[in-house]
């Protein structure tokens, strides 16, 4: 098939959906389809891959996000020779897609990475709920209309669209990981290389340092069991607007010796990182898919996560780790029965890494690929 990808961003940077994309074009290079990807262009260095497009675009401040501002004569004559059109933003690259996929007659798809109504809320906080919402639904509602297929990536998420006024086809497909990197990591990271004691028990958390992952509220959760869990080790792992802000708090509360920043990191080495931790935790409730909780769970890590669309689809309570209700102390008694329980950790890490088998990146791209064909045969 001829597939034409769009995402908002890309490598260097680093997110799950930039993993996301960059994994469905690999696996569809491999089986022989012809594939383009159209990013943004961007300021960092990058390394030229075979039909990876960068579109003239202006950086939107300091998000890492790009706004594409036009497609060249040569970027129009291979969209109008495609068979699909999957963009994975809906905004700015969606825009661009629907706008082809209608001028060409081409089939639409869109998948769904984000909680967008938090997102409204969190990006736009001058603006009434009800304002928002409205907005959202109307855009939405408008969106899916013109879409040929929607990809929703676990049926939480799915249920939470509905919410939104999407209409049409919805099709659950969960993104998937290169398992086998997590699963025997090519070189660990070692305790005292991220001044971590031998003895401490460690909770990691990977992903964005912003205040949509509720990372402030994680350290503050860590604050407060400090005392009780003399042991207990902070992992934060990444980037983000708040990365100074949250190693302020974390030295207000007198953490410092109890959490670790890494700061940014290559996606290669996430593997070797997590060998280094005793289970994963995050307190963000603005998840549709998270694809850090299945990298942990394929390298054995049981997980303590707050009971929210996408999170729930990723955690067997009380098997592969903990979903707690939304509340602190909820939170906070799961992660020390974590911490004060070996025996359990191992048992749910087990679990957790067979669990995990669901998710392999292999099985999410046969599905897409399959749900491409179908459209084909409308």
């Amino acid at each position: 098939m001829r597939i034409a990808l769009f995402s908002d961003i890309y490598k260097p940077y680093i997110n799950g959906v930039v993993n996301h994309v960059g994994l469905l074009k690999e696996h569809f290079d491999r089986w022989g389809e012809q594939v383009y990807l159209f990013v943004p262009e961007q300021d960092k260095m990058t390394v030229d891959e075979s039909n990876v497009i960068r579109l003239p675009s202006i950086p939107i401040a300091d998000t890492g996000y790009h706004l594409t501002v036009r497609v060249d004569s040569r970027c129009r004559d291979i969209l109008k020779r495609m068979d699909v059109i999957h963009v994975h933003h809906p905004f700015i690259s969606g825009s661009f897609g629907l706008t082809f996929s209608r001028r060409y007659d081409i089939p639409l798809v869109f998948t769904s990475h984000t909680r967008y109504d938090l997102y409204v809320q969190q990006y736009l906080p001058l603006v009434p709920d009800t304002l928002s919402d409205t907005a959202l639904h109307a855009f939405f509602q408008r969106f899916s209309q013109r879409c040929s297929a929607i990809i929703a990536p676990s049926q939480s998420a799915a249920a939470v669209m509905q919410t939104w006024g999407i209409q049409g086809r919805v099709a659950v497909i969960p993104n998937g990981v290169e398992l086998g990197q997590f699963q025997s990591p090519q070189q660990e990271a070692k305790r005292s290389e991220l001044r971590i004691p031998d003895d401490a028990v460690v909770g990691v958390y990977v992903g964005r340092i912003s205040q949509e992952k509720a990372v402030d509220r994680l350290l503050k959760v860590f604050a407060a069991l400090k005392d009780e869990c003399p042991n207990l080790h902070l992992l934060l792992v990444g980037g983000g607007p708040s990365l100074d802000e949250c190693r302020q708090l974390a030295r207000n509360s007198e953490m410092e010796g109890r959490v670790t920043f890494t700061g940014p990191i290559s996606y290669e080495r996430i593997a070797g990182i997590l060998s280094a931790a005793d289970f994963f935790v995050s307190a963000s409730v603005s998840e549709v898919h998270p694809l850090t909780f299945i990298e942990a769970a394929a390298a054995g890590l049981p997980a303590v996560g707050i009971d929210s669309p996408g999170v729930a689809d990723m955690i067997v309570d009380e098997e592969t780790g903990f979903l707690t209700e939304n509340n602190d102390l909820s939170f906070g008694l799961r992660i020390m029965k974590m911490v004060q329980d070996v025996q359990l950790r191992r048992e749910m890490g087990c679990a957790a890494r067979n669990y995990s088998q669901r998710f392999s990146a292999h099985h999410n791209a046969r599905e897409v690929l399959a749900l491409y064909q179908s459209l084909q045969e409308q």
